[in-house]
């Protein structure tokens, strides 16, 4: 890779990791808010926020493998090119 491909490959990296926290923070605050307004309304009840909180977090997770796998590397792909070839 040129100089040029590899900067353009690392700041698409670093706006991804950017994006992944913005996604952790909003992701806090809005179900802290679901988690206040529980409290407020009717703590001690059925804790509703599970369901937001739960299914939001699967997203989160898939978001984060995306973002902090390791990238498939040269070799990788060498290897795998060399099993194509008949």
């Amino acid at each position: 890779m040129e100089d040029t491909e590899l900067r353009q490959a690392a700041i698409a990296r670093l706006k991804e990791k950017r994006d992944f926290w913005t996604h952790l923070f909003v992701y806090l605050a809005v179900n802290t808010l679901l988690v206040a307004v529980w409290i407020v309304t009717d703590a001690g009840g059925y804790f509703w926020p599970v369901w937001p909180i739960a299914g939001w977090g699967i997203g989160l997770t898939v978001h984060a493998f995306e973002t902090f796998r390791s990238p498939i590397s040269e070799n990788a792909i060498r290897r795998e090119m060399e099993r194509g070839r008949p």
